[in-house]
């Protein structure tokens, strides 16, 4: 499957990359779809068969979506407190 994680940061992104090419996952960084929202408008196309829900996501990592034929499906986003 393929998705998409956008970030806060540039650098949260790049970190995101370099950690996908440790665990043998094709990523590459790429500018954020109209679509989806990001902070730093920078985000990392992703393709594993291994199940993301498992997965643990930094404090970097603003959301990740999979690109599906019909659109995005969000499986992580944060939800930030108005407190």
């Amino acid at each position: 499957m393929i998705y998409i994680a956008t970030f806060y940061s540039h650098f949260g992104a790049v970190r995101f990359k370099k950690e996908c090419k440790k665990e043998n996952i094709t990523a590459e960084a790429m500018p954020v779809p109209r679509d989806l929202s990001s902070s730093c408008g920078t985000c990392v196309k992703f393709e594993t068969d291994k199940d993301i829900a498992s997965f643990t996501w930094s404090q970097e990592v603003e959301q990740v979506v999979e690109i599906t034929e019909s659109g995005y499906v969000t499986h992580y986003h944060v939800e930030l407190s108005n407190s």
